[in-house]
């Protein structure tokens, strides 16, 4: 039997919420969870909350993801890297306040 990263569906009617989970294949969907990863949330933007390290290990000891739950993880991670990748202006000012600061810091 193998193990499985995959969604088990939380929430109310009209209102689907899931957990990213790692469950043995045999187990029905809303059967045992081994561990809970994270969560998605389509209703919120489609927001993503994973314990990235634990998801590594998991994949690293032969975990295998569900389609869905390798394309929610590779957007997430790829948004992630998008959003907190600074733009050249904002690099650009904050080498010069440093800069002002340290020549403040000199007198």
């Amino acid at each position: 039997m193998s193990v499985r990263i995959r969604l088990t569906r939380m929430g109310n009617r009209n209102n689907p919420f899931y957990r990213i989970i790692v469950a043995n294949s045999a187990n029905a969907n809303k059967g045992k969870a081994i561990e809970f990863l994270g969560t998605y949330d389509p209703k919120g933007g489609g927001r993503t909350v994973l314990k990235k390290a634990r998801y590594d290990y998991w994949l690293s000891v032969g975990a295998i993801p569900s389609d869905t739950v390798r394309s929610l993880i590779d957007r997430a991670i790829e948004h992630a890297t998008t959003v907190t990748k600074p733009s050249k202006a904002t690099e650009e000012v904050a080498e010069e306040s440093a800069v002002e600061e340290t020549v403040a810091a000199a007198e």
